[in-house]
């Protein structure tokens, strides 16, 4: 039992990142049964369009569904157009928001796009059949050795035999995919390094009350879950008992449309007043009242755990 319990531990621990791997080893696996069982290169004219569509396609979609199914994307989004809330900000630190938050949330979603070319160029399939359809693949060759035309380019993924001769004059194209991708992987595995150093670089806290920030929000939303269920169902229960019953509601509160719209919008650290989170700014200023919780601070990108978490 003290074993399970310490591997849920480590799981909820480190959630974030084994929800990206477990995102990545499925894409790999999408990946792998595309090209074993459903690609079929052509072998004519169409050699670049099919070839392209089956590397560069899943991976548009994938990057769409990482945005649909990301929180603060409907959180960035939900009443953006609304007269009310296009008053309460300047169009600059609006627009300056907008653009940080864009970046962040194409980062997070790019991980199983970036995934399946990676994925797919180590694999070469799709590459090499892109690759046989392209004019500049054909003229380069034609360089090396004139002997080959367009037209035995267009067969070479096809024709194992054709494609080891050209492969014995030039570099195959299969070479050329796998290198692509490892060089994809190590620039994405870079960049990743160096964005992680720079935000917590960039920290407006310590790593301990990060950590503590980190583990007050997840127990915020816990408890903002329970109440809301209890709240809603009691709301919901004398409705129902007083349209049944046919008597008159009884007083019962509700936070109103504009403590919604205070608490729901987008953190913003302020070295100056610190809060944890958007309620607990809002509880510190007076319900919102105060001429405090309209001073905004700066996004910064290692705390996007803030709206990520009210929002999961």
């Amino acid at each position: 039992m003290d074993r399970v319990r310490k591997a849920l531990d480590f799981c909820i621990r480190h959630q974030t990142t084994l929800s990206y791997s477990i995102v990545s080893l499925l894409t790999a696996g999408s990946e792998h049964i595309f090209s074993s069982v459903v690609f079929k290169c052509p072998c004519n004219s169409g050699n670049m369009l099919y070839g392209s569509s089956f590397l560069l396609a899943p991976a548009f979609i994938l990057l769409l569904i990482g945005y649909m199914v990301s929180a603060r994307t409907w959180r960035l989004f939900t009443g953006t157009c609304s007269p009310e809330k296009h008053l309460q900000r300047s169009p600059r630190g609006t627009c300056a928001s907008f653009c940080q938050l864009l970046v962040l949330m194409t980062a997070k979603a790019s991980v199983a796009p970036l995934t399946w070319i990676a994925v797919a160029l180590l694999g070469a399939n799709f590459y090499e059949c892109a690759a046989s359809g392209s004019n500049l693949t054909a003229s380069l060759l034609s360089k090396v050795n004139g002997n080959y035309s367009q037209e035995m380019l267009f067969k070479m993924p096809c024709d194992k035999e054709l494609s080891a001769r050209i492969s014995s004059e030039w570099v195959s194209l299969q070479a050329q995919s796998q290198l692509i991708g490892w060089f994809l992987i190590a620039s994405i595995m870079t960049v990743t390094l160096i964005s992680t150093c720079v935000t917590h670089c960039c920290s407006p806290v310590s790593y301990l009350q990060l950590k503590f920030w980190k583990i007050y929000s997840k127990k915020e939303h816990e408890l903002f879950e329970i109440k809301a269920k209890e709240h809603a169902t009691k709301l919901a229960e004398r409705n129902t008992n007083c349209f049944f019953e046919a008597t008159d509601p009884a007083p019962f509160h509700t936070p109103s449309n504009e403590d919604w719209q205070k608490i729901s919008i987008l953190y913003t650290f302020n070295s100056q007043e610190q809060y944890y989170s958007m309620i607990h700014k809002y509880v510190s200023t007076n319900r919102g009242n105060s001429a405090k919780f309209s001073d905004e601070g700066q996004d910064l990108t290692v705390l996007a755990f803030v709206d990520e978490t009210q929002t999961s």
